[in-house]
């Protein structure tokens, strides 16, 4: 069903290209590129200038992405709770 106030015809198009493209293409390796850019920024947050050793940069990488989502969790039970 398409959303409200959403074109029917476009809907159904950017479904049928979706689909099209998960049957021609393994879609984890089509957006390994941005997984992997998007795990790395939080590496580079933590050592920005790479003094770090490989291991304790990822530990700390690790730690900063869970504080992200956390702080995503967070604003969202704060924005329920105020609707």
């Amino acid at each position: 069903m398409a959303a409200k106030g959403k074109n029917p015809s476009l809907v159904l198009a950017g479904r049928l290209g979706a689909y099209v493209t998960h049957s021609r293409h393994d879609v984890r390796e089509l957006t390994r590129p941005a997984r992997e850019a998007f795990a790395s920024r939080f590496e580079r947050q933590v050592d920005p200038e790479g003094l770090l050793s490989a291991d304790e940069r990822a530990r700390r990488g690790e730690a900063a992405r869970k504080a992200h989502f956390t702080r995503l969790a967070l604003a969202s039970v704060l924005a329920r709770n105020r609707g």
